[in-house]
């Protein structure tokens, strides 16, 4: 089998027919990446999260705002100070940020 040496990789004749040949199905072929990532429900820091709604302004700004977004979604101030989040608080807790995501929706 003659082997052919191609941008710094060994090929043999034959695979790089299969990747040349699109009737041919490779073996190789890669799958779409996803780039997705989930949102997890786990403990952030305010900015931390603040930031992954708004990423393109400065995380002290974006903490500001989601305080904004906080206090104008019904309940929801209520419901984390019944959790035990103070405002000097620097993180929320799980079951803070899962009051949060159900209230204003997942970052993102």
């Amino acid at each position: 089998m003659f082997i052919k040496i191609f941008k710094r990789k060994i090929f043999s004749v034959s695979s790089v027919y299969s990747v040349v040949n699109p009737t041919q199905k490779n073996s190789m072929e890669k799958k779409p990446e996803t780039t997705e990532k989930k949102f997890r429900i786990k403990s952030y820091g305010k900015s931390e999260l603040a930031s992954l709604y708004m990423p393109e302004i400065s995380p002290k700004s974006a903490a500001s705002e989601l305080r904004k977004w906080i206090g104008k979604s019904p309940g929801l101030t209520e419901a984390l100070s019944a959790t035990g989040l103070r405002t000097k608080d620097k993180r929320y807790t799980p079951a803070q940020v899962e009051l949060i995501v159900e209230a204003i929706g997942e970052p993102g």
